[in-house]
Parts: structure tokens; C-alpha cells; sequence
């Protein structure tokens, strides 16, 4: 298959480090230990939706854990201003930004949070590289039955414009509508790509058709293979020895379930056991901050420190 990727990103404001090849856009924000945060909002996982997106603009998390953390916030790859290149990607690749990003920023090792579809990828990145992970917060883990039913369809309406109208008509269609993936699913998930770098749109336009199907078709099934909160297996998670704090959404992508998998699933688990309604700006920052806290002491006692 021919290698279509994304090149530089017309966005100058934030800066922007290439991990893999692709443009990583991101921003530091305030001091202390890291944090490494995997956005929310799915397929539109951008830095914003921590200040804009439903629960998180409620609770304000970035106007509180800066004071005490260094955050380090990015647009995922395929979302926003980051780049993308048309291939398979499974969880790892997720995983593979996020370490590509400490290690730009030369931070060995981090605390984890990962909001909605950003859970997936922080359970990832314990399972490989738990050396580096000091913590993992897991805000409104995505999952249930209902979820994946749900994205396996936007996948499948996606396909489904391809089939009728070529890849040449989703590149007209996402240039002419200029929403993402989320937002309308016959884009496809490189749509922010194809809106936002011309050259790549144009090679993605001529791409093979069948090919680039059972590319697609194969990512669906490969991410979202359960009912449960994908992202690593139960057989890997069992083995963490990594403090984990499980946040519940209660919703049709945000099955409680999802949520209590991993607190099965994950042996040092906290759960908070309070419904979305309960979590504000006054309890949430406040609870997460309690964690992190709780989670650099018990790592200090075992180190002797």
C-alpha cells in the first residue's frame, strides 16, 4: 500500500515535535512532576477538549492540576493539528506518541490520565511500558456494548462512502463539510488530516480503494474487539503494579462497566464510586489531586525515599 502521510500542520501558536514521522502538536503547562494527558472526545481528541468538552469543562481539571503538575497536553495523531499516515493503527501507535512525546520533552518517567477513548491508550502504555508510569488516571473510560456497536457502524458508514463515492469523494466531502471524524463519520478517521494538510489529501485521494477498505475495516476490528473498555488485555492488566484511579462515565459510550472492568482488571485500582452528576470542580480536581499525591508517596516508601 502506498504510504500516505501528513506533513507540516499550518498551525504555528503551540509547538509541535515529530514522533514517528508525524507532527505531534502539544503544550506544557504549569510546573511540577509530569502528567502526561491523552486527550478525550474519541476521534477528535484534541488539547482543547480539556477546557470544552462536556464533563472536563465542568470540572476544570487544567485550572487546578497545573499548580501542582507539570501537564502535558497534545492533539492525538490523526486529530486536530497533529499529522497522521494511513496505516492500520492499533493501540501501540497511540502508545508510541505518548513515549515519543516524554522522551522529546526528556521526562523518564510520568503520571498518566486519560480521558473517555484516552483511557484506552493509558492502560496501553502501562501494559508496555510500566517503568515509565507512575500513576494512571482513568477519566470516563469508553466501553460497553453500546459503544462498540455504535463506533463500529461510524466505521462501517465510513466505508460505505467509499464504496459509492471513492476516496476521491470522501477528500471532497471532508474539504466541503470540514468536520472530523466524530462529528461525521463518512469522513473518515483521517479527516482532520485531509482538511488540514493539502498534499496528503491529495495522496489519500489516490489511493487503492480495496486496499485502503480492508485497512480500515481490519483497525475497527483490531481496536474495538470488546465490550468491556478495550486497550490491553485482562491477562496483561492483572499484572500491573501501577496505582490506578477509575473515574466512571454512565452513559452510551461511557459504560459504567467499562469502568468497573478495570477496577477488576487493574490490582492496584482506586474507584471512585460517584456518578457524573456528583463530580464537579469542586470534588474532581481535588480527588485526582489526592491520588497523585498518594501515588508519588507509596512510589517514594518503596524507593526508600
Amino acid at each position: 500500500m502506498t504510504c500516505v502521510q501528513a506533513g507540516k500542520s499550518e498551525e504555528v501558536d503551540l509547538p509541535t515535535a515529530i514522533i514517528d514521522g508525524i507532527e505531534t502538536r502539544y503544550e506544557v503547562i504549569g510546573d511540577g512532576p509530569p502528567l502526561l494527558m491523552y486527550s478525550p472526545a474519541g476521534f477528535d481528541a484534541t488539547l482543547d477538549k480539556w477546557k470544552t468538552q462536556g464533563v472536563y469543562a465542568r470540572i476544570k481539571l487544567l485550572d487546578h492540576l497545573p499548580k501542582k503538575y507539570t501537564c502535558v497536553v497534545f492533539d492525538r495523531r490523526e486529530c486536530g493539528q497533529s499529522g497522521g499516515r494511513v496505516e492500520r493503527i492499533a493501540w501501540a501507535h497511540y502508545v508510541a506518541q505518548g513515549r515519543g512525546l516524554l522522551d522529546h520533552l526528556s521526562f523518564k518517567r510520568a503520571h498518566l490520565l486519560g480521558g473517555c477513548m484516552g483511557c484506552c491508550p493509558v492502560v496501553a502504555f502501562g501494559v508496555a511500558h510500566p517503568e515509565m508510569v507512575q500513576s494512571m488516571t482513568l477519566y470516563w473510560p469508553v466501553g460497553g456494548a453500546k459503544y462498540r456497536i455504535s463506533t463500529h457502524k461510524r466505521f462501517a458508514d465510513h466505508l460505505a462512502y467509499v464504496e459509492e463515492h471513492g476516496l476521491a469523494g470522501v477528500v471532497s466531502l471532508v474539504m466541503r463539510e470540514g468536520k472530523a471524524f466524530n462529528a461525521e463519520p463518512r469522513g473518515g478517521p483521517w479527516a482532520s488530516v485531509i482538511k488540514n494538510d493539502r498534499a496528503f489529501a491529495e495522496a489519500y485521494a489516490k489511493m487503492e480503494a480495496e486496499k485502503y477498505k480492508k485497512l480500515v475495516a481490519d483497525m475497527c476490528r483490531t481496536l474495538f474487539d470488546r465490550d468491556t473498555a478495550p486497550g490491553a488485555e485482562p491477562e496483561d492488566m492483572l499484572k500491573l503494579d501501577i496505582p490506578a484511579l477509575v473515574i466512571p462515565g454512565h452513559d452510551a459510550s461511557h459504560a459504567t462497566s467499562a469502568a468497573r472492568y478495570l477496577e477488576e482488571c487493574l490490582p492496584k485500582a482506586q474507584y471512585w464510586d460517584v456518578l457524573p452528576e456528583g463530580q464537579t470542580e469542586q470534588t474532581a480536581p481535588a480527588r485526582l489531586l489526592e491520588f497523585l499525591e498518594r501515588a508519588a508517596a507509596e512510589a517514594g516508601d518503596r524507593l526508600g525515599l
